[in-house]
């Protein structure tokens, strides 16, 4: 299997995560291959090449109803990004109010990861939010 950090490495790969992911928040069973093709404006070929590489990351999981398949957002291994990422944002020293904080210098690809990542906790954070509004009562 590939390394996680890899996999959501390339650009159409992690555009097709968000698609699947704001299609879960909107309450959607899974998302076709046809579905994707059209929203990302890529080839068939193409998206069905990084789908194969997500479901082997388990990213994703797909559902086949007739010659259709529906895939569906399986976050559970960017635990992992998760487990990784966690100790550059938490400070272990006592809050001074006048010191200036420090920087961490982070090698490409790992600023690379840590961008990708707070992108899609700021996206997950968004349609969450957005699920909420539309929930009767809000």
């Amino acid at each position: 299997m590939a390394d996680i950090f890899d996999v959501i490495a390339d650009g159409t790969r992690r555009e097709i995560l968000q698609l699947l992911l704001s299609r879960s928040a909107d309450g959607q069973r899974g998302t076709s291959v046809t579905h994707i093709v059209h929203e990302l404006g890529v080839s068939q070929p193409t998206v069905s090449k990084h789908l194969k590489v997500l479901r082997e990351a388990s990213l994703v999981s797909v559902r086949e109803e007739g010659q259709h398949r529906y895939y569906s957002l399986s976050a559970a291994p960017l635990d992992e990004v998760d487990d990784w990422l966690v100790p550059f944002l938490v400070d272990d020293e006592p809050e001074d109010e006048y010191a200036v904080p420090a920087t961490v210098a982070l090698p490409d690809s790992a600023a690379h990861a840590a961008e990708v990542v707070g992108r899609a906790a700021a996206s997950a954070k968004h349609a969450v939010a957005s699920a909420l509004k539309k929930l009767p009562g809000r």
